[in-house]
């Protein structure tokens, strides 16, 4: 699998992320090892997760296949922090007290001193964001996170972040959903990460399922549209709009001989800015689909097509003067 720069850093990682949000509720422990598995012996070097995942569970289970299945520096393990895991003083936000507890919780979880890439889960409005980044820095500087990231940030936000982070500590990934059914990031958050030197993570980059077309005349019983979890989180994008872009997908994955997962993987993988997509897999023969898409590079004229189809709409001022 190619490997790229992680924004301006000197971290390189695989241009394909692999996701842990279903490990430990719909992923049990055997089937995570086989798709750990799958994506390391298929290149891929950037495993993603979160303290919130599953309650811990998914950093527990990805802790416990270092070393043993897996060798731990064969991995990039990435994290996030912030959002709210108990109802202590330090059990959720962006407080330096918050984030360094939640850090500590993330490596005895894991079973790992450091972590490659501690990320920022979400802004918190209520501390002040030097307090947040003098935390980053802290973590950066006692070895504890080597790089760290922000994810779910507004244009402003990211500018704010990259402008304020210290050298010891720049950011350096921002993990934003971003999919041929999502594009608002191109408004104004993928011009802030390209002027901070920061790369971009795209995080449902299937359009949460959509853009495979499953649910094209129907929801399928044993999908995440019929869960009484996720049902909403799919909703979100079956959408007249997403009708067409899927069809348009469909066509493409048609005429090049593959999937719609493939083209619509392809398409966000090869956006200007953009470092790995983030796939996440219920088993994996879902994960071996995701990874047929590194074979597969979009023509220009099938990728011009696409843009059209799902294209944004830009007034000012991002588009300003005109």
């Amino acid at each position: 699998m190619e490997k790229r720069q992680l924004g301006r850093s000197g971290l390189r990682v695989s241009r394909m992320a692999l996701g842990t949000m279903t490990w430990g509720g719909d992923t049990d422990a055997e089937e995570a090892a086989s798709q750990l598995v799958a994506f390391v012996d298929a290149g891929g070097t950037l495993v993603d997760t979160a303290d919130i995942y599953s309650e811990g569970e998914g950093e527990r289970i990805l802790g416990s296949l270092l070393g043993d299945l897996v060798p731990r520096e064969d991995v990039v393990v990435a994290t996030k922090a912030v959002a709210r895991r108990t109802d202590g003083p330090f059990g959720g936000g962006a407080s330096r007290g918050a984030l360094l507890t939640a850090l500590d919780g993330s490596l005895r979880r894991l079973g790992t001193d450091h972590v490659d890439l501690w990320q920022l889960h979400a802004w918190d409005a209520t501390v002040p964001i030097e307090e947040t980044l003098a935390a980053l820095g802290h973590a950066v500087t006692s070895g504890k996170a080597r790089y760290v990231g922000v994810s779910n940030y507004a244009g402003w936000q990211l500018a704010t972040a990259g402008a304020l982070a210290g050298a010891d500590a720049p950011i350096v990934s921002t993990q934003v959903e971003y999919s041929l059914l999502e594009r608002g990031v191109e408004r104004e958050v993928v011009p802030a990460a390209e002027h901070h030197g920061i790369g971009l993570l795209a995080w449902a980059p299937l359009g949460r399922g959509v853009l495979t077309g499953k649910y094209r005349t129907g929801t399928p019983a044993d999908s995440r549209g019929a869960s009484s979890v996720y049902a909403g989180y799919v909703e979100h994008h079956r959408t007249e709009r997403a009708a067409r872009i899927v069809q348009a997908v469909a066509t493409a994955a048609d005429g090049l001989g593959t999937s719609p997962l493939a083209v619509a993987l392809a398409w966000v993988r090869d956006r200007p800015g953009m470092v790995a997509p983030v796939v996440g897999a219920r088993d994996t023969g879902q994960l071996t689909g995701s990874l047929a898409a590194e074979d597969i590079t979009l023509p220009p004229a099938i990728r011009s097509a696409l843009d059209d189809v799902s294209t944004l709409e830009f007034g000012y001022p991002e588009r300003w003067p005109r």
